[in-house]
């Protein structure tokens, strides 16, 4: 069978493809930011997870009066006249519906399912971001995903006129279909403009650490917590497990440091000592777990250096 038709319509649809995200990524003149980026907005232009982003409005909040914590616990306070934005009013009324009137809650009772925090706060910080000149869309309408979908007709209708129902013909119906699907579903895109970059950048500084999620359900009381490094000599590598009660991030570490400009720790407590142990981590596991997720960590205790995660158990 002649595949060069087929082939090189899929060159030219690739390339059209190409060119498009090319043009629409290039920096758009905009005026700077005339409002400071809240917390929350700051975490989802990091990177961080739904729950982070929730995690920070909570604090956000707190902050300003509309909700009392203290440790891991979260209790409501009289409702105030300032105006909010929208993602604030979305958290403020799914953690009033939770409370159902009880006079206090652990933050982690508070916390929506992930498929709720995606569908509805996501949407919401992405675009207060947009609004205040942190983020764009890739394209203003639909119209470039959807004629990008509807181009793919052509190199998928080539291929399978040449080679029918046969393995390229089939791969070539399973790769349409899911571009199609991925360019319709997510076309419209969620790009940073420079202000965004240089807020979510490693030189940004991190959210305050007092204001991190502690978290003491494990029996741990919020005392203190030994800083990386602090046990007493043994083996090279040693096995830890526990409950992670809190985990922060410090701006301009020591240059050794594997993160780069930004060093990110964890602290985890084993149920029964009076301290919890704290360790150096990667930003990717940094961002990968939350306090009250319980953990077995491969570290070196000389460094305080987390080396592998052995277990990662979520109980919420």
């Amino acid at each position: 069978m002649d595949l060069a038709w087929p082939v090189t319509a899929w060159a030219l649809w690739a390339a059209t493809l190409a060119a498009a995200f090319k043009v629409s990524s290039r920096d758009r003149p905009r005026a700077a930011p005339r409002h400071e980026a809240p917390p929350a907005v700051v975490e989802l232009l990091r990177g961080m997870r739904a729950q982070e982003v929730f995690h920070s409005a909570l604090f956000e909040l707190a902050g300003r009066g509309w909700l009392t914590i203290e440790d891991d616990r979260l209790s409501p306070a009289p409702l105030r006249q300032e105006p909010l934005l929208p993602y604030e009013r979305w958290v403020l009324e799914r953690v009033v519906a939770r409370l159902a009137g009880k006079p206090y809650a652990p933050v982690m009772a508070v916390m929506p399912e992930g498929s709720e925090l995606d569908g509805g706060l996501i949407p919401l910080v992405r675009q207060t971001a947009i609004d205040l000149g942190l983020a764009r869309r890739r394209w203003p309408t639909m119209i470039v995903p959807v004629l990008l979908a509807a181009g793919l007709f052509i190199p998928w209708y080539a291929t399978i006129s040449a080679a029918g129902l046969s393995w390229p013909g089939m791969i070539a119906t399973m790769v349409s279909f899911v571009a199609g699907v991925g360019l319709l579903m997510a076309g419209r895109g969620f790009l940073l403009t420079p202000a965004g970059r240089e807020v979510a950048g490693p030189e940004a500084e991190p959210t305050d650490p007092g204001q991190e999620w502690i978290f003491t359900g494990s029996g741990w009381h919020g005392a203190e917590i030994e800083p990386p490094g602090s046990a007493a000599p043994g083996p090279k590598r040693q096995e830890v497990s526990g409950y992670v009660v809190k985990h922060w991030a410090v701006a301009d570490p020591d240059p050794g440091t594997a993160s780069g400009r930004c060093a990110y720790y964890v602290a985890v407590h084993d149920g029964s000592s009076e301290k919890a142990r704290s360790f150096l981590v990667t930003q990717g596991l940094y961002q990968d777990v939350l306090p009250g997720d319980h953990v077995r960590l491969l570290v070196r205790p000389h460094s305080g250096t987390v080396v592998r995660v052995l277990a990662h158990e979520r109980h919420w």
